[in-house]
């Protein structure tokens, strides 16, 4: 285990190794970088880190989508099962816009990989670290916000298993829960908390049961991890920190030490202290959580929806935004792009006649008295029955 001096906070996936941070590269393109995934056109890279790297890429019909494409050191059958269980299940979660889209994966390629909706935005712990804590009132917006999101994940027997400021993302729409999905990956042990000289930073949000190394954690888990996120958007730190992984652990797991809730405002401190109780089942539910973030916002004299523009105003309009293509990214985009058909092998399209006359300020003059009108055919036929003779007469067009 490499020695490190301090825990990362600023990572996509909370990495270290060594001493250096996991490298990051936002909207970039990086040697080496796939051209395609599955079906989907890689436009550049978003992020890597411990559990592998996030691309940005197109789907054929040209929706932003973010790729995440899993580290090979992660991958062993019975994981590459977990996912595809879990990614199947993943799209089962409705209800709710909180919780970034599950688009598709395949578990079983040689490298595995999953697509989300791209969520345009910076995150919450960019948000903090860049303009600081948040009200009260958008404190309670943001929880009761994430919490209907994770309720509709639970509703699906699923957990997030990995809620960190990292993970949410401050949109145009208000907040939205990344990375949900990857819980097959997520089951943090001792064992898995390091690997190959890196320390995985999550480690700081983690519940103590998880920190005590039980895998089968229950939605608890995402209650605690939950207030981590809210901790931090409040008082810009975790419930426990050091400069080792290990002494984090150690705090997390032990009942005796309790989590450091300084600088937390008197209205926000019933909650926190409920969502971080040690043992799972005295902390609230998402559902309670909801309703205790709804009742304070009640008592400022709130209402949901306007605390909720109120959270949008500050935070939106953070992200780099999919509409601003570099020229490289533009480039590569247009590279694969499937070429068009030359002109001449287009059928012409007959010509459509109007089924409505242009206006005309003339008098009108009085009908000659002809022979009654032969019936009209509609445009629409007659492009139908020009198509027809076209194919009759050229079987392959």
């Amino acid at each position: 285990m490499g020695d490190v001096s301090s825990l990362p906070t600023n990572l996509a996936d909370g990495v270290h190794s060594g001493d250096h941070a996991a490298e990051i590269r936002e909207g970039v393109l990086m040697p080496g970088m796939p051209e395609r995934i599955g079906r989907y056109t890689v436009a550049s890279t978003l992020g890597s880190g411990g559990m592998g790297e996030v691309f940005l890429a197109f789907s054929p019909a040209g929706d932003p989508v973010a790729v995440k494409l899993i580290r090979a050191d992660r991958l062993d059958p019975v994981t590459r099962e977990r996912f595809e269980r879990e990614a199947r299940a993943a799209r089962k979660v409705v209800g709710t816009g909180r919780v970034a889209r599950f688009l598709d994966a395949d578990p079983y390629a040689d490298r595995p990989w999953m697509a989300m909706d791209y969520v345009p935005g910076r995150t919450l712990l960019e948000e903090i670290d860049t303009r600081g804590p948040l009200p009260v009132v958008q404190v309670a917006s943001l929880g009761a916000l994430l919490a209907e999101g994770l309720a509709a994940v639970h509703a699906v027997d699923l957990l997030h298993r990995d809620m960190k400021p990292q993970n949410v993302i401050m949109g145009d729409y208000g907040p939205v829960i990344i990375d949900f999905g990857l819980a097959a990956f997520t089951d943090a042990t001792h064992e898995s908390l390091s690997h190959s000289g890196m320390i995985v930073g999550t480690v700081r949000c983690m519940p103590p049961e998880q920190a005590a190394g039980n895998p089968h954690v229950t939605p608890a888990a995402d209650v605690y991890a939950l207030g981590t996120v809210l901790l931090y958007a409040t008082a810009g730190h975790y419930p426990y920190d050091g400069t080792r992984w290990e002494s984090i652990v150690a705090q997390v797991a032990s009942p005796d030490h309790a989590p450091d809730l300084g600088g937390v405002p008197e209205a926000l401190l019933p909650l926190l202290t409920a969502v971080f109780a040690h043992e799972p089942q005295d902390r609230p539910t998402v559902e309670q959580v909801a309703e205790a973030c709804g009742t304070l916002m009640s008592a400022f004299g709130v209402t949901a929806a306007a605390a909720r523009q109120t959270l949008i105003a500050r935070t939106a309009g953070g992200g780099a935004g999919v509409d601003r293509l570099t020229p490289e990214v533009e480039d590569r985009l247009r590279d694969a792009a499937a070429p068009l058909p030359d002109a001449d092998e287009i059928p012409a399209q007959p010509p459509v006649e109007e089924d409505l006359p242009e206006a005309s300020t003339a008098e009108p003059e009085p009908p000659a008295p002809t022979a009654p009108p032969r019936p009209r055919v509609p445009a629409s036929r007659r492009v139908a029955e020009d198509l027809r003779k076209a194919y009759a007469a050229k079987p392959v067009l």
